[in-house]
Formats: C-alpha cells, sequence, structure tokens
C-alpha cells in the first residue's frame, strides 16, 4: 500500500494539511479529496468522494478529519465497503485495525493534536488485521449492509426475521458464525 486518500472539512484542515506533508514525506501518494482551506466545507462533500474511492478500491485506506470525527466517520461509513472507525488515540486506531479491519481513519481535529494524529495514522497504517474469529464479524456487517439494513427488520420483526437472532438471520447473513 502505498496510496492514501485523505478528507477534511475546515475543522479538520490544518490537520489534515499536516498529515498530507507527513505522509508525503514517508513515500506515500496522498490524494487529498479536500478541504482546501479554513473556509467552512461541508464534510459530506469531500467525504463521500473519498469513500466512495475507497470502495472502488483506488485506495486501500483512508484518513477523514473533522472537529469531533463523527460526522466524518457517519459520512464515510454509508459505503459499501468502507469501514470507518473514530480514534482518538493510538490504542484505538490499533484494535480498529485488528478487530474490525478499518480502512478509513476518522480523526477529531478539535480534541486532538498533531502528535497524537501522527501516532493514530502510523499504528492504523502499520497494523494488519488479525481476522480469525474476528473476520466473521467484519463478514457480517458487509452482508447485512448489502441487504439494506438487517437489523432495523430484525428488530422490527418484518420479512422473514421474525424470531430470529443476529446469527440466524438466513440468506441476507448468510449464517456466519461471529464464536470462531
Amino acid at each position: 500500500m502505498n496510496k492514501i486518500a485523505i478528507a477534511a472539512d475546515h475543522a479538520g484542515f490544518e490537520m489534515k494539511e499536516y498529515l498530507v506533508g507527513y505522509l508525503s514525506a514517508l513515500g506515500y501518494e496522498v490524494f487529498d479529496f479536500g478541504g482546501y482551506s479554513e473556509a467552512p466545507c461541508d464534510y459530506p462533500d469531500v467525504v463521500h468522494p473519498m469513500a466512495e474511492a475507497v470502495t472502488r478500491g483506488e485506495f486501500e485506506r483512508g484518513v477523514a478529519v473533522c472537529g469531533s470525527g463523527i460526522g466524518v466517520s457517519i459520512v464515510a461509513n454509508r459505503h459499501a465497503g468502507v469501514r470507518a472507525a473514530l480514534c482518538w488515540e493510538p490504542t484505538i486506531a490499533e484494535m480498529s485495525r485488528k478487530h474490525n479491519n478499518a480502512n478509513v481513519l476518522c480523526l477529531p481535529g478539535r480534541f486532538v493534536d498533531n502528535d497524537c494524529a501522527r501516532r493514530c495514522v502510523d499504528v492504523f497504517l502499520a497494523t494488519e488485521f488479525e481476522g480469525g474469529r474476528h473476520l466473521g464479524r467484519v463478514l457480517k456487517i458487509e452482508v447485512v449492509g448489502a441487504c439494506g439494513g438487517v437489523s432495523g427488520d430484525m428488530a422490527a420483526g418484518s420479512a422473514g426475521f421474525e424470531g430470529r437472532t443476529s446469527g440466524e438471520a438466513g440468506d441476507c447473513v448468510g449464517g456466519l458464525d461471529s464464536k470462531s
């Protein structure tokens, strides 16, 4: 992996610029989806294109920054195949990779400094997914997402999910077992 996508709104602009320089110095080809200044910028306008590029496989990983990190993570997670994780310290970034196979790191630009963000990025890029017992869980995220929100259907008891637990959701979940 030598290409990485990055995006930020105005609240994350300064941190994004720092990370673009840092990652470039490490030899990464960084594609900056914006914002391009501290002028007001709506995070969906920059994160949707970045997340879509991750979905299409143009980038293995991405970084998104806004004031709290919450908005960018919500937007990124709307895209198939994107597993965006809001991380505010390196151990969380490590676990997001090991256990969740996160492929977009979301940072809260107003709550962490550039040094902490750099350490989160370093760990996020260096850590591999453990697979094993975590693989089934990650696959359930993808399959359920492709089915259009099994959780809501299951909770409402509709469309063939009556009386089933999340591990028994039938064709949509495909009988994946999270206990392995």
